[in-house]
Formats: structure tokens, sequence, C-alpha cells
């Protein structure tokens, strides 16, 4: 009598393994560029001596009608005061001014910063 071996059904594992990498990657990829990236549209002066600035803890957005934004919301000047009024004089803010913005009506903003305590404040610019 001649005795039949079976044998067992293998999986083999490691084609699975490069199949979920390559998909765990290809998702990663596609997420990260479906991700809008933050911010609001405004035409930026241009500089040619413009140099990078480390991130800012805040944003403030000043757009050619005079209105403020900080970091996305609506305020006034003395809603900016006092926004920033408990916050360490070291906290930096970047001003994007859109190029149509009034020079006196930044010239207020930064004195409303200073009036706060906040003396780091940078202005964004586009590089030519």
């Amino acid at each position: 009598m001649q005795y039949l071996e079976m044998r067992k059904g293998r999986v083999e594992i490691i084609p699975m393994i490069d199949i979920m990498l390559f998909l765990l990657v290809f998702f990663v990829m596609v997420t990260i560029h479906m991700i809008p990236a933050q911010g609001i549209p405004s035409h930026l002066p241009g500089s040619t001596t413009a140099q990078t600035l480390p991130p800012p803890k805040l944003m403030l957005t000043l757009h050619g009608d005079g209105s403020l934004e900080l970091d996305g919301q609506p305020l006034t000047l003395a809603q900016l005061t006092a926004r920033l009024r408990g916050r360490s004089a070291k906290t930096q803010i970047t001003i994007a001014s859109d190029k149509g913005a009034d020079v006196q009506q930044l010239v207020k903003v930064m004195d409303a910063c200073r009036k706060a305590g906040i003396t780091a404040v940078g202005l964004a610019a586009k590089r030519h």
C-alpha cells in the first residue's frame, strides 16, 4: 500500500506584506496631497531682500479694505490688543498685509501689537 502524502496549502506571507506596505505608502501620499494648505489668499508685496522667518505663533492678515484676521478669525484693532495682551513678549507674529493695504492701517496694527507688549513682529513678502 502506498501512502499518499497530503500537503497542506501554504499562504505565502512575504508578497502580502509587500502589497500591504505599497498600499500604505500609496494612501499616505494621496492623503498628504488631499489636505489643503492653510492660509488666506492675498497679494503680498514683493521684496528683493526678503528673508525666511521662523514659523510664527500667530498669523495676522491685513486686507486691502483695512479688515483684520487673526488665524482666520475677523477682529478689530481693540480686540487684537485685548487678545494679545496676555501673551509673552517673545510671541512671534507675522503680518501678511495685502499689497493694496493702507500703510497707515499697517502702522496701526503694529501699534496695537506693541500696546499688547508684543515686539517680535514680522512682515510677510514674496521674494522677487
